[in-house]
């Protein structure tokens, strides 16, 4: 992305975006601020991915979000939404690091001398970023989702972190990247396009400059888009990921035909809504987050 989210000012409404002038943002800083946006990004919504996966484990006490959210609250409380929050933020500091800044590298490398940038090179460069995060994405989705179980499993058989981690090993960990790769590739090969033009979109028509709220907007609909394309890879994944999930679905093709035997094509799409509730407002947070701490740095002369 070339275009920069200028500071809010002091009456905080409007965000100028300086497309041509603004210096670029060294990579080394690019992924300080992506990590940064991904952390805040990631609290804020992890109550509503704890839904997500609930709903996706093919636990049949279940029947929907309000359902699986009031069992965690009643059963769980409070604390039991943030389960898994921990080792989530240690991947995730990685994770949204590459993939903000792996889109933003590879953008400015495809952009034309004047700035601009095709569709179907902007598609290239999200794609990119896809690719490239799934060496951190996988191992923190793994932990993540092995945590996010643990309460649905007897007392006896609940493990931390560590022993999660322990028991994974280094080849474990990447258990079902292949099915992370088929949800993350085309969930940023969508995502990243629809933001920067869905961003020149909302952009007043006479200054060019784009206020928080429809970077937020921008940000929240491509989002919610893409996850929801990509959501059939995610609930496979899911499965493959869980205790037991690779053993009992042993590959992607298999996993599919008998969720679709066994559930129904509808089930493919179990946790759609949460996943948009979660991805929506991750995406929004964290690119505001991305644009805004960048901005900083060339206003404030630390790139000079």
């Amino acid at each position: 992305m070339s275009a920069v989210v200028a500071a809010p000012p002091a009456s905080t409404e409007d965000v100028a975006l300086d497309v041509k002038k603004a210096p670029k943002v060294p990579l080394a800083a690019k992924l300080v601020v992506g990590a940064v946006a991904g952390v805040v990004g990631t609290t804020c919504i992890f109550p509503i991915d704890m839904v997500k996966t609930r709903l996706q484990s093919g636990n049949a006490q279940y029947t929907g979000p309000i359902s699986a959210a009031s069992s965690i609250l009643k059963n769980e409380g409070v604390a039991g939404f943030y389960r898994g929050l921990g080792p989530n933020l240690v991947g995730v500091t990685p994770e949204k690091a590459i993939k903000l800044a792996a889109n933003d590298l590879i953008r400015e490398a495809l952009e034309s001398p004047d700035g601009s940038l095709p569709l179907h090179k902007e598609m290239i460069a999200g794609a990119g970023a896809g690719l490239c995060q799934v060496v951190a994405t996988n191992p923190m989705e793994i932990v993540k989702i092995r945590m996010q179980m643990q309460a649905l499993l007897p007392p006896a058989e609940r493990q931390s972190t560590m022993e999660v981690v322990r028991g994974l090993g280094l080849r474990g960990m990447y258990q079902g990247t292949t099915a992370t790769l088929s949800r993350d590739i085309p969930f940023s090969l969508i995502f990243f396009p629809l933001y920067a033009n869905l961003k020149k979109a909302f952009a007043d028509p006479k200054t060019k400059e784009n206020s928080i709220a429809s970077l937020l907007g921008a940000g929240g609909l491509a989002g919610a888009m893409g996850s929801w394309a990509a959501t059939p890879a995610d609930v496979i994944k899911t499965r493959l990921q869980l205790a037991g999930g690779k053993e009992k679905y042993k590959d992607m093709q298999t996993c599919f035909r008998m969720v679709v035997k066994e559930e129904g094509v509808s089930a493919l799409f179990k946790g759609s809504v949460p996943r948009m509730c979660v991805v929506a407002p991750l995406f929004g947070i964290a690119l505001l987050s991305f644009e805004m701490q960048k901005n900083y740095m060339i206003k404030s002369g630390m790139l000079d």
